[in-house]
């Protein structure tokens, strides 16, 4: 697709959007259904490890987690994703090998954005040549501010073009855009510039996801999926810790892009913490106790 019209983007009413996603908040899920979106959270998450002190050992963990989320609670769904540096991308995929969860790497001079192209696009494809399934980048934000909105579009196209056959998630990293008619100029310049997901945020600053961030950015990619045919994902990313805010997203969700996106291949939730959540809320609907959080792993 060609560069997006900007001058034909909607402005965001955010007090609108808000009472909006207030309704969404209050929506009831009844029992025999909450079961089904557990299980669908569960999913639809990228377990994440970004650090400073990551090692080999403790990526294993977090794959081994991701494989075996709890041994005696049945029939539960695998993770979508383990998402890593580009350098323990390789370790990822020997410990995932004949799981069907994907590799995730981030790159692109992750969370700053600040180095140049060819950085990121070496950064890039280092991290598709070790095997990452699925390329997170971060856009330059200090350009899209600036008001220079082509070179973001321009280095969106060339990363994707890197990435191959690796899906691309585009971070907007949305705490730093400061408005949400920022956060859907950013949606739309990601979304023709070739993202296939777009995501909120990098999880290292705050304010991470929220949900009237996120309902822009389904905005976004419900217009371009009227425009076009073509689906484009969302992944809220950071700050969504509790299996009661994950369903409060998915009834967001469905109500904003409808059942085509209840799905790991469009929908994704960046937040590790939550999967331990989701399990105690399982374990009590087995058996009507919460366990302790001694029973699930840290990693």
């Amino acid at each position: 697709m060609s560069f997006p019209d900007l001058l034909k983007i909607p402005k965001i009413d955010k007090l609108g959007v808000q009472e909006l996603v207030n309704r969404f908040c209050k929506r009831s899920i009844k029992t025999s259904a909450k079961k089904h979106g557990l299980h669908l959270v569960l999913s639809m998450i990228d377990l994440t490890t970004l650090e400073g002190k990551d090692t080999p050992e403790k990526v294993r963990r977090l794959c081994y987690k991701a494989s075996h989320l709890h041994n005696s609670l049945q029939g539960l769904p695998n993770v979508a994703a383990v998402c890593v540096y580009p350098t323990l991308v390789r370790v990822a995929k020997k410990e995932l090998e004949g799981t069907k969860i994907n590799v995730a790497s981030v790159a692109s001079a992750f969370p700053s954005g600040q180095s140049t192209l060819d950085v990121k696009l070496s950064d890039t494809k280092f991290a598709v040549n070790e095997g990452a399934d699925e390329v997170d980048m971060v856009i330059s934000r200090g350009k899209f501010l600036a008001g220079e909105y082509n070179f973001v579009y321009d280095e969106i196209a060339a990363v994707k073009e890197a990435c191959g056959k690796a899906h691309l998630k585009v971070i907007l990293e949305t705490g730093e855009l400061d408005t949400l008619d920022n956060v859907r100029k950013a949606s739309d310049i990601a979304i023709y510039a070739g993202a296939d997901f777009i995501k909120t945020s990098t999880g290292k600053i705050s304010p991470a996801a929220t949900m009237p961030v996120t309902f822009v950015m389904l905005n976004a990619i419900k217009d371009y999926y009227k425009k076009t045919g073509i689906k484009i994902g969302m992944k809220p990313a950071g700050g969504i810790s509790t299996a009661k805010i994950a369903l409060q997203y998915l009834v967001m969700l469905n109500e904003t892009l409808g059942y085509d996106w209840m799905n790991k291949d469009l929908f994704r939730f960046g937040a590790s913490s939550l999967a331990n959540d989701v399990l105690m809320q399982l374990q009590k609907q087995e058996s009507g106790y919460y366990q302790s959080l001694d029973y699930f792993s840290k990693d």
